[in-house]
Order: C-alpha cells, then structure tokens, then sequence
C-alpha cells in the first residue's frame, strides 16, 4: 500500500536504487488504497465491536495515504489521486505516471543557437525544458547523458562556461535550453551582473516553457543558493522539477551521504510547497540511474502541454 511507498520517500534507503535494474525485473507488487472488500464481508456479530474499531483503523490508513498522495507524490494530469498504486511511481522518484506519457527516445539532436536576451530565442513555439544550476552541478554532463552524444553541450572543467541561453532541437519536435550557471564567481563582472536579470527574464516570460528542469548536487549538502533559486520558481509559479545529480556518490561529502542530503533538501523546502511538491528524481550521468525515467516524465509534461 501507499504506506510503505510512503515510509520508503520519507525515510529512503537509497543505496539499491543507485545500482541499475536487472534485465528482468520482477514486476513491483500492486496494491490497492480501497479497504471496501474487507467492509463488503458479513460482519461477525461476536466480532462487532472489533470490527468497528478496525473500520476505523482502516479509513484513517486510507485518509493518511490518500493525503500522502496528494501532497508528497507529484501526480500528473489524467491520474486520480486516490487511485494511485506503487507500481505507477518512477523509482528514485516521487513522480507517477500517467496516460500523457509516451514515447520518450531521443533520435536526434542539433544546436540551434546562443542567444543573449530571452527575446532572441527561438519563437517557433515548440515546447521547450530548461536546464538550470549551479555551475558545478553537473548540467552539462546530464545533457550529453540524456541525449546520449558526446560534447551536444560543452563541458569543461572550469565551471560557468555556459554563458548564453543555448537552444538544442530534439526529434525535431521539442527544445532542450542549456541556461547559464549561477553562482559563478569567476565570470567577467558584467556577465555576473547580468545573469539574474536575463535568466530571470526568460523564465518570466517564455509562453513555450513546459518546466524547468532544477539541478540539484545531491553529493552535497543544502545550498542557499539552491533553496533561494527553488523559492523564487516557486514564488513565480514557474513549474519545475528538482533533478538531483550525482547520486552515484557513495563517499560521504562532509559526512552526508546524497541520500540523507537529499532528505534535507526536501525538507528544507517542504514549507514552500505545502499544497503540492514538485517532482523530484535522483540520476547519476556514470551510472546512468534516472535517464529512461526522466525522458519518460519530460515526454508525459511534453504531451500534456501539446494537448493544451
């Protein structure tokens, strides 16, 4: 039941989800939020007063999962909620899937242009995701790992490299934007200057924006610059989706490991997102933990925003 999904989110073992799955997985075991076939039996009536008292045991555990899967699970259009199994949930992710998801291969990629101003983009208004982080979180690297072609995006070892927003068209249908880095500290002045003004901007005001796509160093603890980033999206309305990075670290940064910093994280911004949080997913560009499951959650944001 969504109960142990639940204590598994919260309170995560992550260590078997940074290994890949066998060949053959055995399919996860469904199970059901609907405790009516136990109150469809005949009551026993010299069980009654236990029976009552589990009714009510049981509505409560449904109650409980049913908040749960509205609130921590990111549940798409098309999906009910209370309806919600285990098997529907990525693993390393709190993200179901729904009837918008599709074919999530990628064919072919070309770079389209560098622009400067959020106004110089492409306007053909084709759907877009934009990559956006620190500049040593690994956003370049996610790129080529996701479309799986070396140097698509240039990576190099000294951070904030990218500069410009960079449009790379995939399947000939859809965008992938490659946005600057923040909190580079050794960029020319101006460009340090100008970053939040123009990255801002694009977000603001880029109608062809399905999500963005927020790179998160999971082999770190919490940045502030992360959790403000995370907060003024938020504030912004602007749909996102935390993609926490490096997660094939297993040697403890500062005593953390990427699974209890993640936790942090989740925590440290839970206040922001009480309604609803947004979706999450652990990936590694090593290990290649994550890349299926993210094409196939960008393919079902994709669908749903053509559908629109």
């Amino acid at each position: 039941m969504l109960l142990i999904l639940r204590s598994r989110l919260l309170h995560p073992t992550f260590s078997s989800l940074l290994k890949f799955p066998s060949p053959n997985p055995r399919p996860p075991p469904q199970f059901s939020l609907s405790f009516r076939a136990a109150a469809s039996q005949a009551p026993n009536p010299h069980r009654a007063s236990a029976a009552k008292s589990s009714g009510a045991a049981a509505a409560a555990a449904e109650a409980k999962s049913n908040k749960f899967a509205r609130t921590v699970l990111f549940v798409p259009p098309g999906v009910d909620p209370d309806e919600v199994t285990e098997d529907m949930v990525l693993p390393g992710s709190n993200i179901v899937v729904g009837p918008y998801a599709g074919d999530a291969k990628i064919k072919e990629v070309d770079f389209v242009k560098s622009s400067i101003r959020a106004k110089d983009c492409p306007q053909d208004e084709r759907p877009e995701f934009a990559m956006l982080g620190r500049s040593n979180v690994g956003k370049s690297s996610l790129i080529n790992f996701l479309v799986r072609k070396k140097e698509v995006a240039l990576t190099s070892k000294k951070p904030g490299k990218t500069q410009l927003i960079n449009h790379f068209l995939v399947n000939k249908s859809w965008y992938i934007v490659d946005l600057p880095g923040y909190g580079f500290a050794n960029a020319p002045d101006s460009a340090i200057m100008d970053w939040s003004a123009f990255t801002k901007g694009y977000f603001l005001n880029r109608e062809s924006l399905v999500s963005v796509l927020l790179l998160i160093d999971a082999s770190v603890p919490p940045k502030k610059i992360d959790l403000d980033c995370a907060n003024w999206l938020g504030r912004n309305n602007i749909p996102l989706t935390f993609v926490f990075t490096k997660c094939d670290k297993t040697k403890a940064a500062k005593g953390r490991r990427p699974d209890e910093n993640i936790r942090e994280f989740q925590e440290l911004i839970k206040d922001n997102y009480r309604q609803k949080h947004p979706p999450w997913i652990m990936t590694s560009s090593v290990t290649g933990l994550g890349r299926d499951e993210l094409l196939l959650h960008m393919s079902q944001l994709r669908n749903y925003w053509d559908n629109e």
